[in-house]
């Protein structure tokens, strides 16, 4: 099964108060952080909903400011338009990245329960995510969830959703305490 990779950055961090996924953590920017996690288990990596140095990116479908849901459907159509059969998303702002194991790596879509934008979506929901977003105004993830019937699975590992700078603050004192960088 061949995999795109797709982080969404396409939010505007209003919580934040700056550009979120530059924000720095052990000297290395956040949206670097998660591609870092991404990588080994994909076959290419994007960024959905804005540019980055060094990595290939698509504006959101059908326009901006939609929401994760609108780099989620620019990412089934990228990887639908370049021969790929699922993505796998990520936050630009959870850390560690997610990571799944290959048997749910199938025709179904799954996702992390409790967080939603680490999934396994496959490249034939493209057309049901078009429409979800053509007809109706509930652009959230959960309620996209229940459309595409896609199914929870348990992580073990705690996951650190960085939507403020005190968070990352406590998230970077929190590792150092542990000795990790």
């Amino acid at each position: 099964m061949k995999r795109l990779g797709a982080i969404i950055a396409g939010g505007k961090a209003t919580r934040f108060g700056a550009d979120k996924a530059a924000a720095l953590l052990n000297g290395q920017p956040l949206m670097e952080h998660v591609a870092d996690g991404l990588r080994d288990q994909v076959d290419k990596l994007i960024v959905c909903g804005r540019a980055w140095p060094g990595m290939d990116w698509v504006e959101d479908r059908p326009f901006a400011d939609m929401g994760p849901l609108g780099g989620l459907n620019a990412a089934l159509h990228y990887a639908q338009q370049n021969g790929f059969d699922a993505v796998v998303t990520a936050g630009c702002d959870v850390v560690p990245v997610a990571q799944f194991p290959t048997d749910h790596l199938s025709e179904r879509a799954v996702y992390i329960d409790g967080h939603y934008l680490f999934g396994v979506w496959p490249v034939a929901l493209a057309p049901l995510l078009d429409r979800h977003l053509r007809h109706q105004d509930n652009l959230s993830m959960r309620n996209w969830i229940a459309v595409s019937g896609a199914q929870a699975i348990t992580s073990a590992d705690v996951f650190h959703n960085l939507n403020t700078p005190r968070e990352l603050a406590q998230y970077a004192a929190q590792r150092s305490n542990m000795g990790i960088r």
